[in-house]
């Protein structure tokens, strides 16, 4: 069963196209890896999937609230514990077993201390522990090791499959081998819009800052 479908999608930043003619299914148990340079619009093209501003052309097809979007702010409270955070994403997104989240993502015995004192590393565990308990089979996922070890980086791909295995569905932008070896790739580079292509309507504001 196909999760995702992209068709034609073009997104802009800042008033200008800086993707065009993009196309891909994703379907239950499978994993996309986007990739490219700096600048190319992976982050854009992500935050238009998950729904945060509008592509200027093209379809994208999806089941309603299917997607889980992680990008690089980790969305904690700081004066929140482990815990308390999780269980507010929980209740957001109805339901999701928060000790097995923590688990996961080895965060079982920082459960009761609060996020703003976590390392960075650690922040990014918690914040990535959020898409299990938001029970969505679409992770949309925007450089999501950053910050995080060698040994986290290898927990979160364990993660990752297991959600694979269990008829999820992951889009991942990353510069870095995850070690998922049935995940296919995507570059993006040759989808770069042609330089000066105007959006078809004015950025928002969102858009603009994307």
């Amino acid at each position: 069963m196909t999760l995702l479908r992209v068709q034609d999608l073009a997104v802009a930043r800042g008033g200008l196209r800086v993707l065009e003619g993009v196309s891909f299914d994703l379907d239950k148990g499978q994993a996309l890896i986007l990739r490219g340079p700096n600048g190319l619009g992976k982050t854009t093209l992500l935050r238009c999937v998950a729904g945060l501003q509008a592509p200027v052309a093209g379809r994208i097809a999806m089941p309603e609230d299917a997607a889980a979007y992680a990008a690089h702010a980790d969305g904690l409270k700081p004066a929140l514990t482990a815990t308390e955070n999780l269980a507010f994403w929980a209740r957001v997104f109805g339901g999701g077993d928060v000790a097995r989240a923590l688990a996961a993502m080895e965060l079982t015995a920082l459960a009761h201390r609060a996020a703003g004192s976590l390392s960075a590393g650690q922040k990014r565990r918690l914040g990535l522990a959020r898409l299990l308990v938001t029970r969505r089979p679409l992770w949309v996922l925007d450089e999501p090791t950053v910050s995080l070890d060698a040994d986290s980086v290898a927990r979160f791909a364990a993660v990752v499959a297991d959600h694979l295995g269990q008829g999820g569905a992951a889009l991942i932008a990353t510069h870095i081998d995850l070690g998922l070896p049935q995940a296919r790739v995507l570059d993006l580079s040759p989808f770069r819009a042609r330089p000066g292509a105007p959006a078809t309507r004015p950025a928002g504001f969102n858009e603009a800052f994307a």
